[in-house]
């Protein structure tokens, strides 16, 4: 999936625009179908989708997919890579407010005011598909199965965020961490890949700021965490995870 030049122009970003035509690649073939939008979609309905899905964007590792104040234009569904999304305190501190990996969803925060309220940032090379919102409205209202899929997207942003308040107002530092390394874990093992080895895309300065932790403190957690055997850390890999114990450490409000 990718986006159109006409509804996101290349000078609005240094992102790459590909053809999906030349890569040969759509929603009814996507190895990710299953995990993005297009999940629970009959042949009819993917066929209307891949119709409004017609570019990709590449973005290089720290560039920008969108920034805070763009023009909202189109929803953007991970295809290959990492990014994060974050927020500007009032005193000029990057607030992370979200990690999105292959086959979720960015963008909706443009949704209401039709700009983006947040930066989203690559933390690797990466590409998303970019579906302009216009269109995949119109073809919303006519596929019912594509609305409802549309708002089970938002009701699952919705879900995370309430996690992350739950994580930040009631954990404590050593269940946040143990939290976020079981909800890694599941997701790489949603997308089939190893749920007990994989590369942390965020340094632990960014994980810190994500879960409300001083930079000591997680790097002091993670050691503690593999002294006790419940993982090894080799840089930013992390394998051998033990997610019984994780999810006993991260308690029963995790």
């Amino acid at each position: 999936m990718a986006e159109s030049a006409r509804t996101a122009p290349v000078e609005q970003s240094p992102a790459t625009v590909i053809s999906i035509g030349d890569l040969r690649t759509r929603c009814s073939r996507c190895d990710i179908r299953e995990l993005c939008l297009p999940v629970g979609l009959d042949a009819n309905a993917l066929r209307q989708l891949d119709d409004v899905v017609t570019t990709r964007r590449r973005v290089k590792r720290g560039e920008p997919l969108y920034r805070s104040g763009d023009a909202f234009l189109a929803l953007y569904a991970v295809r290959v890579g990492t990014f994060k999304t974050t927020l500007l305190t009032a005193d000029g501190r990057e607030q992370i407010t979200g990690y999105q990996m292959s086959g979720d969803l960015l963008g909706l925060d443009g949704i209401a005011s039709r700009r983006h309220r947040c930066d989203a940032i690559a933390l690797e090379d990466s590409e998303a598909c970019v579906m302009p919102f216009e269109r995949l409205s119109d073809v919303a209202r006519a596929v019912s199965a594509l609305q409802q899929s549309l708002h089970r997207f938002l009701s699952r942003e919705i879900g995370r965020d309430q996690q992350l308040m739950l994580a930040l107002g009631r954990l404590r530092g050593e269940e946040r961490v143990a939290a976020f390394l079981v909800n890694l874990a599941e997701r790489h093992r949603a997308r089939g890949f190893a749920a007990n080895e994989f590369v942390l895309r965020m340094t632990r300065a960014e994980i810190g700021n994500y879960l409300g932790l001083e930079l000591e403190t997680v790097s002091r957690l993670f050691s503690r965490l593999a002294r006790e055997g419940l993982l090894q850390v080799d840089g930013r890999v992390v394998r051998s995870l033990d997610l019984e114990g994780l999810r006993k450490r991260a308690g029963e409000r995790c």
